[in-house]
């Protein structure tokens, strides 16, 4: 780790752990929760098809179960209707997302944080659990439910980016953000874990058990998370270090003093500008202004690094969504099993951010990482989908591909968002990190839902092998959008560089 990441890293407190452990964990077990959907896929699509193709209900009672749980005339149809809750609830997401970033920027972090939290879980309780505990099903009220959990979720991403950007400087964020990004792939890896050990007693349980803990998760931040380091009399300065907030020092000094003479220069120095006309500075603790949607959006960067990470969120959220179901179908393995070897993906991705992260850190830069990792992760998906039928060399292989994929993403969605929501022409007058991270994961999720729909799609007619070539292709993309950034930072480098000798 270079100097400045140590000098970075010596100068945190105790609050800023605390900030780190409570937004990593809200992210986690959001990401848990949401995590069970994918999990259960196979359950749910045999209690939503007639007992012919159910092989667990009970062979006495076909009719009743014709009558009480069909949905679909068969398993394709259920699959189809799973893909299309996907894209339900990430279109919905997406949508959330603008606005919730905007909203972020305005009220309160935390309370936003919390509402989301606790709103998505109840949501989430509602459509697993309580819908089968009535033995309610029904098609419209599925996709209301999932609707209001991807707006409810929305709420949680921007506000944690937000609150992290507020406690961590630029100095080592590569490497403090790919480490906190690691949040989501964690929460994958606890709601696989957490489901199949509850899947036995039934699919409502997995639902059941990642609601009531989330919920709990909100409550507690709630009370526990301090969005902003002048709650504690503290601010960022030089986007490195923290130092305390000054404070109004005529409180605490005598009306006599020897500090007279540096009052009449102050005042002296203030009346001048005066007749200049021109005004005094704002004082330094003056809340930011929030920056609007549209000025958001024509920031240097985030309009490419947005089209990027929707291209690679397609890919990256078809493995959340879809590994389990794939692993189950393709293979043949059972649910269970097929849910704790889908985590492996989700290791490679919490070492890939992380690594990456701090290789962008030395580097000063993240654009030829990330078009190095994207290039690499073409290569794994191909031998991904070519893996054979081994569960130990298909979670070697599931790993590398995570690494190259869930790397880049980690990076896009957290240190690359939190850089380009503290720019330095936003510097001192405005907020846009909030803004910025609502845009960059929503502009994402709207590629991920479209994804999401066409995976069932392209499987159902032309197999598993047309995806993963169909994932090559949008990776590709990602690179295609990063290229132009790549450019200018390896143009950037070179001038710094040719400074250098001219220097020397």
């Amino acid at each position: 780790m270079p100097p400045s990441c140590f000098g970075c890293l010596s100068q945190y407190t105790h609050h800023h752990l605390v900030v780190f452990l409570l937004t990593f964990f809200s992210y986690v077990l959001l990401h848990a929760s949401r995590k069970t959907f994918s999990n259960v896929k196979v359950s749910i699509s045999a209690q939503w098809t007639p007992s012919a193709h159910n092989d667990s209900t009970p062979a006495f009672c076909p009719v009743e179960t014709w009558e009480d749980n069909h949905l679909f005339a068969d398993e394709k149809q259920a699959t189809l209707f799973l893909g299309a809750l996907d894209s339900i609830f990430l279109f919905s997401y997406a949508v959330g997302l603008y606005l919730s970033g905007i909203i972020g920027d305005r009220v309160n972090l935390r309370y936003v944080l919390c509402f989301g939290l606790c709103g998505s879980a109840i949501v989430e309780f509602l459509f697993g659990t309580l819908t089968e505990w009535l033995h309610v099903y029904n098609v419209y009220l599925y996709c209301s439910l999932w609707v209001l959990n991807g707006l409810l979720q929305s709420a949680v991403w921007p506000c944690v980016v937000a609150v992290m950007g507020n406690w961590f400087g630029k100095a080592g964020r590569g490497f403090v953000f790919g480490l906190w990004s690691a949040c989501a792939s964690v929460g994958n890896i606890l709601g696989a874990f957490l489901a199949s050990s509850v899947l036995k007693y039934g699919y409502e349980y997995a639902f059941l058990v990642t609601s009531v803990v989330q919920f709990a998760g909100g409550v507690v931040v709630f009370f526990g998370l301090l969005t902003s380091p002048k709650e504690v009399g503290l601010h960022l300065e030089s986007e490195t270090r923290l130092s305390p907030v000054e404070t109004d020092t005529d409180s605490h000094r005598p009306l006599m003093s020897d500090e007279e003479e540096e009052d009449e220069q102050v005042v002296e120095t203030y009346s001048q500008q005066c007749r200049t006309d021109q005004p005094p500075e704002e004082p330094e603790d003056e809340p930011p202004r929030a920056i609007g949607f549209f000025q958001a959006f024509c920031l240097p960067g985030v309009l490419l690094y947005s089209l990027a990470y929707a291209c690679l969120k397609l890919v990256n959220y078809s493995f959340f969504f879809w590994l389990p179901f794939y692993l189950s179908n393709n293979y043949g393995w059972k649910e269970a099993e097929a849910d704790r070897l889908s985590v492996w993906y989700d290791v490679g991705g919490i070492v890939g951010g992380t690594l990456q992260g701090l290789i962008s850190d030395f580097m000063g830069k993240r654009a030829p990482v990330l078009v190095f990792s994207l290039v690499m992760a073409m290569g794994s998906l191909v031998g991904y989908s070519r893996s054979p039928n081994d569960k130990v060399i298909n979670a070697v292989i599931l790993a590398i591909t995570g690494f190259f994929i869930g790397g880049p993403s980690n990076m896009i969605s957290s240190a690359i968002s939190a850089d380009l929501g503290r720019q330095d022409i936003l510097r001192g007058s405005q907020e846009a990190l909030a803004t910025v991270t609502g845009i960059v994961d929503g502009t994402g999720s709207i590629g991920a839902a479209v994804g999401q729909y066409l995976v069932s799609l392209i499987e159902s007619k032309l197999g598993w092998m047309s995806v993963f070539y169909f994932f090559v292709v949008m990776t590709g993309g990602s690179v295609v959008f990063i290229a132009p950034l790549l450019v200018r930072e390896l143009r950037d480098m070179w001038r710094e560089r040719q400074a250098l000798r001219h220097q020397l």
